[in-house]
């Protein structure tokens, strides 16, 4: 907010300092949530933020190129074209190499939507944070409120998944080791109950503080250079800037891939306590 209110107080300045002050504040905009409009539903106030927007636009892009990717793979018993070939990798590097490998094979093939879809809307959220669209551009998953949402789908199929593949008893009793002194088994209990909490919170801050983190940064070089009004200044931080943009699309496929890889983990511990 410090941010926010420097820029706003430059925008009223008049001159070039209004142009700098706006579009710091165009580029903080990008890494907070802004409201378009609201409504109340139950009682309940509900806002449609650009998050929430870019949100619908990763999902209809996810949807429109894998019904092409299916609709393809219907017509020819190969992939052909770099279109199909690259996304049918995809599908089959979290198959094979990720859900297959991990969880336990009755399990593998009803989950592997689930982790696909991880990946995949992740993938897509992170990416199309980098792109400036007017008015509504912005990191889905440097929000806060929606990486804390996909963990809670991992942290419900980790309770709701384990609790149908072993039963309500045996998951909870499979929580405490055998043979452990009668008076630490409460202490034990507690602490793997919130070991499951305090993973799906992992989750959280992981993927949000590594999405929000770049775009910190390279506010922060722009910044710079409004707040200095120096040539000086600019070129070296719009290099900066490039090479931290070009290192956010590094990140947004290792985020989409930890994501997925550790729900993958944590929800296969959860079916298969014995491992």
């Amino acid at each position: 907010m410090v941010f926010l209110a420097t820029a706003s107080a430059a925008a009223e300045q008049g001159g070039e300092e209004l142009a700098a002050g706006d579009m710091f504040l165009q580029l903080f905009c990008h890494v907070q949530a802004h409201t378009f409009t609201s409504f109340e539903l139950f009682g309940l106030t509900f806002n449609i933020t650009n998050h929430t927007i870019m949100q619908g636009v990763a999902a209809v892009v996810c949807l429109l190129i894998f019904y092409n990717v299916a609709r393809l793979a219907t017509r020819t018993d190969r992939p052909r074209g770099a279109f199909q070939n690259a996304f049918e990798s995809v599908v089959l590097y979290v198959r094979d190499e990720m859900v297959y490998k991990l969880v336990p094979a009755q399990y593998a093939d009803k989950l592997l939507p689930l982790f696909l879809t991880f990946f995949i809307f992740i993938l897509f959220s992170n990416l199309l944070g980098l792109f400036p669209i007017p008015s509504i551009a912005g990191t889905s998953t440097a929000n806060l409120a929606v990486t804390a949402s996909l963990s809670i789908v991992t942290l419900l199929m980790m309770l709701v998944g384990g609790m149908v593949a072993v039963g309500p008893i045996k998951f909870w009793t499979s929580l405490v080791p055998h043979g452990l002194p009668a008076p630490i088994v409460p202490f034990i209990f507690l602490i793997e109950v919130a070991g499951m909490f305090i993973k799906a919170g992992a989750l959280t801050l992981r993927l949000f503080a590594n999405m929000i983190a770049g775009h910190l940064v390279i506010l922060a070089f722009f910044g710079l250079v409004y707040v200095m009004q120096s040539y000086v200044v600019m070129l070296p931080a719009l290099v900066l800037a490039i090479f931290i943009t070009l290192l956010e699309v590094l990140v947004a496929f290792l985020q989409a891939y930890v994501f997925t890889f550790l729900s993958i983990i944590f929800v296969s511990m959860a079916i298969h306590p014995e491992h």
